[in-house]
């Protein structure tokens, strides 16, 4: 049987009467180019390389290993499953075997990737003359000593480096005085808020190499992005060499766009993704084949979870014990165990976030389906790559009914050859600046010769600085020093704008269940949520933000709950500004404030609103990125439903001109905003600062308004669905909105082109 006619039959279901399957096409396969291994690498890793069966190169690899060995940092960015790994391992390798008091640490986004690591490197079998380490915050005290004394490879990642590395670099002296390169695996993780404190970072480490001598060559790999030269080099603060050529093999893949059942055309009200990926992922394991199935957050993997299972119950109760989720919040033996059964073949399905979209070794899959798209199409490719990476696979993207996913739907095309997009990170975001240089000053002095690798402007940073906290600095004739009472590593979550977790537990047992940032605590565990966890549902009984505890009980309810919350955005002068059509538009600060006012009780077989209920939590304040548009005055105010309805495409559209996640971006919308005393339409970002999202969409503005024009005028329905204008995420729940006074203002920002 080919591998096409495997999966057949799952997607035939799609196939009629209703035409959910809406496109299939094919990636073609592709031959790869092969050169041999470089003759003069040392004998003990040419042996090495020959016993996990490697005896040529592809063409991309030769070329990274070339420019590495000959000093340069580089950046590697081809597809998935060509071979990433072994381009940087050899170079490094290389140098070890070479150099006896040489070192290497090895940067992961995830601890499981690094145990990956870890592992394939054990497997070369070259003994004590490959010293490889894992410190993570599992690490205890004594393997930490060891690891600093003996090995020569170090796998980490960068929260560890933050504050167990950093922090104490004198323990690590002479450890740090031989490192020799620093590899960043998985480097397109690092982009938005993350990616910005993950830039500081590195920069403190390549600091703190400095102090004892060390100047590390920095290698990275990364998926495909669209941007590699000017994203790796604001995320490490040195020239990086791209290789950006993919010489491997690919087997080829099917791919395939799934829209749910239209149930009404007034309202554009489809059938659920979820019940549409729990058919199609239960199909596909009936079939025999091996899915991973990528869903966009904790709450819809536990959903997926239970309706996989329960359908498997009904038709093949021996496979429903075979699936099962991964995501992070987890404890780490529970996370251990998933990836040990998934690779050795016990699991037949997954259903995961995006924890699983690197590249840990996850054995051999057959298909890949997507809930949603992922806001990227770096991301859609990536986890779809996760299946089919030794023989011919299949890729599936089950489209949401909201206004992104129905515009492909209706454009299958402009999805799939949509160029990868640029990664968006900000170092130069003050508060983010500012506190990895006060991480830095508890470190060690920091002066003028400093700036070149920290990043800073020293003299502005450090009155700022003195100024938000004079008693945690001193001015020395060494520099600036912290003179603080704690660690100011400690205050600085790498995740998050909040260095604190709230702590979910079950009431009944005292069992800890996971966690969630005291950020998003509000609205995700506020009291009366539906919590999900492992497949079991639990109602959130109280929420303790002082404490840091979500105290929740066993739920049997057929409902779901969603937040309401109220905002007010305060504008700043803006920093730039020009025209969209008639309209004006800004960029700038803006402090936001933001507090959950209640939420919906909504059943979960066809969405309707049971009741609205009231809560009274604390408000959370910040300042932020932002842009907005205002309208000059005219005769014709506009309402407020077209305002929000704008609001809404343009927020819809951001991902097809910057790659940001659910969550990065928020909006409000005014017919008189009392800092710009007129019509207003604000997007801003969620996370104190910003990571730079609105100021890479900001020039793109005109696209960004065509693309919200192209997504309202193409929708069939009469007064706005979830598949144009309304919002599943809309914090005051979709009220008011107007569709056609939308498509009014929308024609003065991009007018109708000419015939």
């Amino acid at each position: 049987m080919s591998p096409r006619a495997s999966w057949d039959a799952a997607l035939d279901l799609g196939a009629s009467p209703d035409d959910r399957l809406v496109f299939r096409g094919e990636q073609p396969a592709s031959v790869g180019t092969s050169v041999p291994l470089p003759t003069d690498l040392p004998p003990a890793l040419l042996a090495a390389l020959a016993r996990t069966g490697i005896a040529s190169l592809w063409a991309h690899q030769a070329e990274a290993i070339a420019l590495a060995r000959t000093g340069h940092h580089i950046g590697i960015t081809s597809g998935t499953a060509s071979g990433k790994t072994l381009a940087y391992t050899v170079p490094v390798l290389d140098t070890l075997l070479r150099e006896r008091h040489a070192r290497v640490l090895y940067l992961s986004p995830t601890k499981a990737l690094a145990q990956d690591q870890a592992r394939r490197l054990h497997a070369l079998g070259l003994g004590r003359a490959l010293r490889v380490a894992l410190v993570d915050g599992d690490t205890d005290t004594a393997a930490r000593r060891r690891a600093r004394s003996e090995a020569n490879f170090v796998l980490t990642n960068p929260d560890m480096v933050h504050i167990g590395i950093c922090p104490h670099h004198q323990r690590w002296d002479e450890w740090l005085a031989g490192l020799a390169a620093i590899v960043i695996d998985e480097a397109h993780v690092y982009r938005g808020v993350f990616g910005s404190h993950v830039a500081h970072v590195i920069r403190r480490l390549r600091r703190c190499a400095a102090l004892y001598g060390a100047s590390p060559q920095l290698l990275l790999a990364s998926a495909t992005v669209g941007n590699p030269q000017e994203a790796f080099s604001a995320l490490t603060g040195v020239d990086v060499t791209i290789v950006d050529d993919d010489g491997a093999p690919s087997p080829g893949r099917d791919v395939a766009l799934w829209n749910p059942t239209l149930l009404d055309e007034a309202t554009g009200r489809r059938a659920s993704r979820l019940h549409e990926a729990v058919l199609l992922v239960a199909q596909l394991v009936l079939d025999g084949q091996r899915v991973i199935c990528f869903a966009p957050g904790r709450q819809l993997v536990e959903l997926i979870l239970r309706g996989v299972r329960d359908e498997l119950s009904r038709r093949a109760p021996v496979l429903a014990e075979r699936v099962e989720p991964y995501r992070a919040g987890y404890p780490p033996e529970v996370r251990r165990q998933l990836e040990r059964r998934l690779a050795g073949g016990d699991l037949r399905a997954v259903i995961t976030t995006n924890a699983l979209e690197l590249g840990i070794d996850i054995g051999d899959l057959d298909c890949a389906v997507v809930v949603g798209f992922p806001g990227s199409v770096a991301a859609l490719r990536q986890e779809w790559g996760r299946a089919g990476r030794r023989q011919r696979g299949l890729g599936v993207l089950v489209l949401g009914d909201d206004a992104l996913d129905q515009w492909f739907a209706r454009n299958p095309q402009a999805l799939l050859e949509r160029p990868v997009e640029a990664i968006a990170l900000d170092p130069h975001n003050p508060e983010i600046r500012i506190a990895h240089l006060a991480c830095a000053a508890a470190e060690a002095a920091v002066s003028p010769r400093d700036e070149s690798i920290l990043g800073v402007h020293l003299a502005e940073d450090v009155e700022a600085m003195v100024e938000l906290n004079p008693n945690d600095f001193t001015l020395t004739p060494a520099g600036l020093i912290w003179t603080g009472p704690d660690d100011p590593a400690s205050r600085v979550s790498l995740r998050s704008s909040s260095a604190e977790v709230v702590t979910i537990v079950d009431a009944e047992s005292g069992r800890v269940l996971g966690d969630v940032e005291q950020d998003r605590a509000p609205r995700s565990v506020h009291p009366g949520a539906v919590h999900l966890n492992l497949g079991e549902r639990y109602l959130v009984s109280s929420l303790n933000l002082t404490e840091g505890t979500a105290l929740v009980e066993p739920f049997r309810g057929d409902w779901f709950t969603v937040p309401r919350s109220d905002s007010s955005v305060a504008l700043d002068a803006p920093v730039a500004e020009d025209w969209l059509g008639n309209w004006r538009c800004h960029l700038g600060e803006a402090e936001v404030a933001t507090r959950v006012t209640g939420f919906q009780r909504r059943r979960t077989d066809d969405l309707s609103v049971i009741d609205s209920r009231t809560l009274d939590l604390p408000e959370r304040r910040y300042r932020s990125a932002a842009l907005w548009i205002t309208r000059p005055p005219t005769s014709d105010e506009p309402t407020l439903g077209g305002l929000h309805a704008i609001e809404h495409l343009l927020a819809a559209a951001l991902p097809l001109v910057v790659p940001c996640d659910a969550g990065d971006i928020a909006g409000l919308s005014t017919v008189l905003h009392p800092d710009t005393t007129a019509a207003t339409i604000v997007l801003h970002e969620t996370r104190p600062g910003g990571a730079g999202i609105v100021r890479a969409a900001f020039p793109a503005l005109t696209r960004l308004a065509w693309a919200a024009r192209s997504i309202v005028a193409g929708c069939p329905c009469e007064a706005g669905c979830p598949a144009c204008i309304q919002s599943f995420a809309c914090p005051s729940l979709n009220e008011p909105l107007d569709k056609q006074q939308a498509l009014v203002l929308l024609a003065e920002l991009v007018p109708r082109p000419s015939r």
